[in-house]
């Protein structure tokens, strides 16, 4: 039940404003999102990452570098549940940094993991590997033993990427307005900015666009062109 930022720029862009616009919304959420945030930055080809337990609104000291390429997660804990900084997302392995929002119930994955995010974050790691490295068909079939594999998905929006692109799969049963992804590109910020968010927010004096990005879809940002 967590909030999930992704920027994707073709210029390095200051991503510090987006994300106080973003925890915000966090902070206004109808559910709690104060059990600890994280953020990796994509910067010289290596992922800069930063998870801390605060909520990503009092986390105010936090100053993430100018990426072009960034993932930002807003916790809230299933159950109020392990509320540890280890437990924070964006998980990072390597070139590939995943975020989860959704929740599962009745799920059974033969896989390590202390959380559901960390078992499903092994999962897709290892179909990667079975995929010669496709992340996007790894995905999808991690959408499809997961749906399998629970007495109910009630939510399973995830968006990782490997330090190129973005990859968004959106999936839920439930509470639409809640668990719709959206998506808004700014061809006037960085050269083009994609923002892929769990809210909708204004920054900068900015109205972005936003459209809802459909369910049951899976989609790759940029297309081509690599965000790095």
């Amino acid at each position: 039940m967590c909030r999930i930022l992704a920027l994707c720029a073709s210029e390095p862009l200051d991503v510090n404003p987006w994300i106080r616009a973003f925890a915000d919304q966090c902070q206004a959420s109808k559910e709690f999102q104060g059990h600890g945030w994280g953020v990796a930055s994509r910067t010289n080809e290596r992922w800069l990452h930063h998870r801390s337990i605060q909520p990503i609104w009092e986390d105010a000291a936090h100053q993430a570098p100018e990426s072009r390429l960034v993932i930002v997660h807003a916790r809230s804990a299933f159950r109020n549940e392990g509320i540890e900084v280890g437990n924070n997302m964006p998980f990072v392995s390597k070139d590939l940094t995943f975020a989860f929002n959704g929740e599962l119930r009745g799920v059974k994955l033969d896989v390590p993991g202390t959380t559901g995010a960390a078992k499903l974050f092994h999962l897709l790691e290892r179909f990667r590997v079975s995929a010669d490295g496709d992340v996007g068909a790894a995905l999808e079939r991690v959408d499809q033993v997961v749906a399998r594999r629970s007495e109910h998905v009630r939510a399973l929006n995830i968006v990782v990427s490997d330090g190129r692109q973005l990859w968004v799969n959106s999936h839920f049963a439930d509470d639409p307005d809640y668990f719709t992804l959206n998506d808004a590109w700014l061809p006037e910020i960085s050269g083009g900015l994609r923002v892929v968010s769990s809210e909708r927010f204004d920054v900068l004096g900015i109205s972005p666009e936003w459209t809802a990005i459909p369910n049951h879809s899976l989609r790759v940002i940029p297309g081509e062109a690599p965000c790095s």
